[in-house]
């Protein structure tokens, strides 16, 4: 009764843990980050940053790539700045957390490398916040993309001989940018056939893991009130027994939500094989912006004679 994914993970003793589509994807492997510091494991953070990267005093080793840490200043909009301080706080000694400026795949990449020689990694786990990392590019709604093909191609795309993992946390959050989960269950029942999924587990609220987890969202989201994450004040409401048209943040008014217990629910899977079944990650492979990303895509899905239809999860 052993979860796949985590006995792979233990094998390892050091790992980059990576945020992958932006904002607060980081978060999403706080229990993670957690647990493997506990079994004496070193682990680097880093997150593709929606933060205001130009309104920093960071560190910046190389173009693209910001060193956050306790004492980093920034006059706007920036979750690891403040989930650095708490990290720091917490564990009494200084917590870095690498943020990669939004760009295409060859920059995201670059900042990727860097990391990855600097510290040298045995695993990288790129966690998202979310399940769109696990579309192919041919559902009927991919939801915000452009982030997390960029750095599921760097990572894939990393020649170093370690292990890759991509973990998601938060299944049906994304219904709100159009995303089709009767296709993300799909998606995974073809990993499933193909030796691609490690398993899955849901979290527990009467675990330190998770009481971490929401400690840490608790502080930043306090800090700022104006943009606490949808995506996590989710998943913390729907660990703790909430259901249906439950808000647990202003961001979500005028819309209705459906809570559930799968929100609080991981899902692992070999990095290499959601990359090779990603249909436009070829097509991505030598863009230079963010916007070249999106273009990209758009391209590939106006190209297609049709798109996966719509279907609802049966009931």
């Amino acid at each position: 009764m052993k979860i796949p994914f985590l006995t792979e993970i233990a094998q390892a003793r050091n790992v980059l843990l990576i945020g992958a589509g932006g904002g607060y994807d980081i978060f999403s492997g706080l229990p993670l980050y957690r647990w493997l510091r506990n079994t004496d494991k070193t682990v680097h953070l880093a997150n593709l940053s929606s933060g205001a990267l130009g309104f920093t005093d960071a560190e910046s080793p190389i173009a693209g790539l910001f060193r956050i840490t306790s004492t980093t200043a920034a006059s706007k909009y920036f979750p690891e700045m403040h989930l650095a301080g708490w990290l720091s706080r917490e564990s009494k000694e200084e917590v870095s957390i690498f943020c990669i400026e939004p760009a295409g795949v060859e920059a995201v990449s670059a900042g990727l490398r860097w990391l990855v020689e600097n510290f040298k990694p045995d695993a990288v786990v790129l966690v998202d916040g979310g399940t769109d990392s696990l579309m192919r590019g041919d559902e009927a709604g991919l939801g915000t993309p452009e982030g997390d093909m960029a750095t599921l191609l760097a990572v894939d795309s990393l020649s170093q001989p370690i292990a890759k993992f991509l973990l998601c946390l938060g299944f049906g959050i994304d219904s709100h940018h159009g995303v089709c989960h009767a296709h993300v269950l799909e998606n995974v029942a073809a990993l499933i056939a193909n030796d691609g999924f490690l398993g899955g587990w849901s979290m527990d609220r009467n675990t330190a893991e998770f009481q971490f987890f929401r400690d840490a969202c608790d502080y930043v989201f306090a800090r700022l009130p104006q943009q606490p994450s949808i995506v996590n004040t989710s998943v913390i409401a729907a660990a703790t027994g909430a259901f249906g048209d439950h808000h647990s943040t202003r961001r979500t008014e005028g819309s209705t939500l459906f809570i559930n217990p799968l929100m609080a629910f991981y899902w692992a899977f070999h990095l290499q094989a959601v990359a090779r079944r990603n249909l436009i990650l070829d097509r991505i492979r030598n863009t230079q912006t963010a916007a070249d990303v999106a273009r990209e895509i758009e391209r590939f899905r106006d190209e297609l004679p049709s798109l996966r239809p719509w279907q609802p999860i049966p009931c």
